[in-house]
C-alpha cells in the first residue's frame, strides 16, 4: 500500500478515537498539555499496536474477531457512556465524577476504539503490506487527531459546562451503537 492510502486508512481508523478525545476534553476541568498528551498517547499507541497484534495473530482468527469486535466496542462504550450519564443525573455529592484521565477508564477507551485496527492488521497481512510503516502512520495520525480532539472538546465543555457528562455519555453510546449497526448491516 502506498503512503497516501495508508494515511487515509489511518484517518478512518482514528475517527472513533478523535470523537472519544473530544468527549474526554469536554470533561477535563483545567486542561494542560500533559493531560491531552496522556489521552493522545493512549489512543495513538493502541492504534499503532493493534494492527501489529492483528498481523501477528494471522488469518486463522480473522473470522472470529470480525464476528465479535463490534459487540465488544458496543459493550465497552455503552457501559462507560451509561455510567457517565447515570453519575451525572443520579449521582450524589459523594459520587466521583467520570474521569477520562483515570488509567482503567483510559485503557478501556483506548482498547475499544482500536479493535477495528486489530482487524485491519489481520487484513494487512493478506495483502503483504509493511505492517510497521502502516502501524506507525496509523499511530501518528491517531495521536495527532486525538490531541486536537481533547482541546476542541475542552472548548466545547466550557460552552456546555454542567451538561458535559451527559453529552459525553450520549456520544460514547452513539459511537458504540453506530459501530454495532455498521457491522450488522443496518447502516452503510
Amino acid at each position: 500500500m502506498e503512503v497516501l492510502t495508508l494515511s487515509l486508512l489511518g484517518v478512518g481508523l482514528a475517527a472513533d478515537a478523535f470523537t472519544v478525545s473530544v468527549t474526554s476534553g469536554l470533561l477535563i476541568q483545567r486542561i494542560k498539555l500533559n493531560k491531552a498528551l496522556k489521552i493522545a498517547l493512549f489512543f495513538g499507541g493502541f492504534q499503532a499496536l493493534m494492527p501489529i497484534l492483528g498481523w501477528l495473530i494471522g488469518l486463522s482468527f480473522r473470522e472470529w474477531i470480525v464476528e465479535i469486535d463490534h459487540w465488544v466496542v458496543f459493550g465497552v462504550l455503552g457501559y462507560i457512556g451509561g455510567k457517565m450519564i447515570y453519575e451525572a443525573v443520579w449521582g450524589d455529592d459523594e459520587t466521583v465524577a467520570f474521569n477520562p484521565l483515570e488509567f482503567y477508564t483510559l485503557l478501556g477507551l483506548a482498547i475499544a476504539t482500536s479493535i477495528d485496527a486489530l482487524a485491519t492488521g489481520l487484513g494487512l497481512a493478506v495483502i503483504h503490506t509493511s505492517i510497521f510503516m502502516a502501524a506507525a502512520l496509523i499511530g501518528i495520525i491517531t495521536f495527532t487527531l486525538s490531541l486536537i480532539g481533547v482541546f476542541l472538546g475542552h472548548k466545547l465543555g466550557d460552552i456546555l459546562s454542567t451538561k458535559a457528562d451527559i453529552v459525553g455519555g450520549v456520544i460514547l453510546i452513539a459511537i458504540g451503537a453506530r459501530i454495532l449497526w455498521e457491522h450488522l448491516g443496518l447502516i452503510a
